[in-house]
Protein backbone atom coordinates (compact mmCIF):
# COMPACT_ATOMS: atom_id res chain seq x y z
CA UNK A 1 0.00 0.00 0.00
CA UNK A 2 1.25 3.18 -0.94
CA UNK A 3 0.55 7.12 -0.53
CA UNK A 4 -0.48 8.67 2.67
CA UNK A 5 -3.65 6.30 3.61
CA UNK A 6 -1.47 3.33 2.46
CA UNK A 7 0.74 3.45 6.17
CA UNK A 8 -2.56 4.16 7.90
CA UNK A 9 -3.98 1.36 6.16
CA UNK A 10 -1.14 -1.08 7.44
CA UNK A 11 -1.00 0.00 11.16
CA UNK A 12 -4.82 0.05 10.81
CA UNK A 13 -4.32 -4.02 9.65
CA UNK A 14 -1.80 -4.89 12.16
CA UNK A 15 -3.78 -3.72 15.04
CA UNK A 16 -6.65 -5.85 13.36
CA UNK A 17 -4.41 -9.13 13.14
CA UNK A 18 -3.06 -8.16 16.28
CA UNK A 19 -6.72 -8.29 18.25
CA UNK A 20 -8.07 -11.12 16.15
CA UNK A 21 -4.54 -12.98 17.66
CA UNK A 22 -5.53 -11.66 21.07
CA UNK A 23 -9.37 -12.90 20.96
CA UNK A 24 -8.84 -16.09 19.04
CA UNK A 25 -5.66 -17.54 21.74
CA UNK A 26 -8.36 -16.58 24.71
CA UNK A 27 -10.99 -18.07 23.03
CA UNK A 28 -8.92 -21.12 22.39
CA UNK A 29 -8.02 -20.94 26.10
CA UNK A 30 -11.56 -21.06 27.26
CA UNK A 31 -12.84 -23.98 24.87
CA UNK A 32 -9.90 -25.97 25.77
CA UNK A 33 -9.51 -25.82 29.39
CA UNK A 34 -10.83 -28.50 31.59
CA UNK A 35 -14.60 -27.53 33.12
CA UNK A 36 -14.13 -28.27 36.64
CA UNK A 37 -10.02 -28.38 37.28
CA UNK A 38 -8.72 -30.56 39.89
CA UNK A 39 -8.83 -29.21 43.21
CA UNK A 40 -6.64 -31.63 45.71
CA UNK A 41 -5.79 -30.73 48.76
CA UNK A 42 -3.10 -28.04 49.45
CA UNK A 43 -2.85 -27.09 46.03
CA UNK A 44 -3.26 -23.95 47.24
CA UNK A 45 -0.78 -23.56 49.80
CA UNK A 46 2.01 -21.79 49.60
CA UNK A 47 5.33 -23.89 48.72
CA UNK A 48 8.37 -23.31 50.37
CA UNK A 49 11.45 -25.74 48.62
CA UNK A 50 9.16 -28.43 50.35
CA UNK A 51 8.32 -27.53 53.85
CA UNK A 52 5.23 -26.30 55.44
CA UNK A 53 5.64 -22.69 55.49
CA UNK A 54 6.43 -21.01 58.63
CA UNK A 55 5.26 -17.60 60.08
CA UNK A 56 2.99 -14.75 58.56
CA UNK A 57 2.63 -13.85 55.31
CA UNK A 58 4.41 -10.25 55.65
CA UNK A 59 7.91 -10.01 55.85
CA UNK A 60 9.28 -6.77 56.07
CA UNK A 61 12.69 -6.49 53.76
CA UNK A 62 16.02 -4.22 54.88
CA UNK A 63 16.24 -0.93 52.59
CA UNK A 64 19.83 -1.93 51.56
CA UNK A 65 18.57 -4.50 49.22
CA UNK A 66 16.39 -1.40 47.35
CA UNK A 67 19.99 0.38 47.49
CA UNK A 68 21.83 -2.41 45.86
CA UNK A 69 18.83 -2.87 43.33
CA UNK A 70 18.86 0.61 42.40
CA UNK A 71 22.83 1.06 42.00
CA UNK A 72 22.67 -1.85 39.47
CA UNK A 73 19.74 -0.66 37.58
CA UNK A 74 21.80 3.21 37.26
CA UNK A 75 24.97 1.33 36.23
CA UNK A 76 23.61 -0.91 34.00
CA UNK A 77 21.66 1.78 31.97
CA UNK A 78 24.93 3.18 32.10
CA UNK A 79 26.62 0.52 30.75
CA UNK A 80 24.19 0.29 27.80
CA UNK A 81 25.01 4.15 26.63
CA UNK A 82 28.66 3.13 26.25
CA UNK A 83 27.93 0.86 23.15
CA UNK A 84 26.66 3.41 20.67
CA UNK A 85 29.54 5.58 22.02
CA UNK A 86 31.89 2.66 20.91
CA UNK A 87 30.30 3.06 17.29
CA UNK A 88 30.06 6.44 17.23
CA UNK A 89 33.91 6.80 17.98
CA UNK A 90 35.18 5.13 14.77
CA UNK A 91 33.65 7.27 12.39
CA UNK A 92 35.36 10.38 10.74
CA UNK A 93 35.03 13.75 12.52
CA UNK A 94 33.74 12.47 15.82
CA UNK A 95 36.87 11.84 17.59
CA UNK A 96 37.59 14.28 19.99
CA UNK A 97 33.79 15.19 20.43
CA UNK A 98 33.19 11.71 21.68
CA UNK A 99 36.11 11.12 23.85
CA UNK A 100 35.06 14.63 26.23
CA UNK A 101 31.67 13.15 25.82
CA UNK A 102 32.58 10.18 27.34
CA UNK A 103 35.10 11.51 29.67
CA UNK A 104 32.27 13.30 31.17
CA UNK A 105 30.04 10.10 31.22
CA UNK A 106 32.88 8.70 32.68
CA UNK A 107 33.36 10.97 35.11
CA UNK A 108 29.50 11.32 36.86
CA UNK A 109 29.33 7.62 36.41
CA UNK A 110 32.67 7.77 38.86
CA UNK A 111 31.56 10.27 41.07
CA UNK A 112 28.41 7.84 41.43
CA UNK A 113 30.67 5.29 42.71
CA UNK A 114 33.02 7.00 44.59
CA UNK A 115 29.97 8.42 46.54
CA UNK A 116 28.85 5.13 47.10
CA UNK A 117 31.63 4.14 47.81
CA UNK A 118 32.23 6.83 50.54
CA UNK A 119 28.73 6.67 52.18
CA UNK A 120 29.82 3.01 53.13
CA UNK A 121 26.80 2.08 50.45
CA UNK A 122 28.61 -1.08 48.89
CA UNK A 123 29.70 -2.75 51.78
CA UNK A 124 27.97 -5.95 52.04
CA UNK A 125 27.14 -6.45 55.89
Amino acid sequence: MTGYLGSYATLGLLLLAAVLFFVTAFSANRLLRPGRPADPWGKRATYECGLDPVGGDWAQMQIRYYVYAYLYVLFAVEAVFLFPWALVFDRPGFGVTTVVEMGVFVAVVALGILYAWRRNILRWT
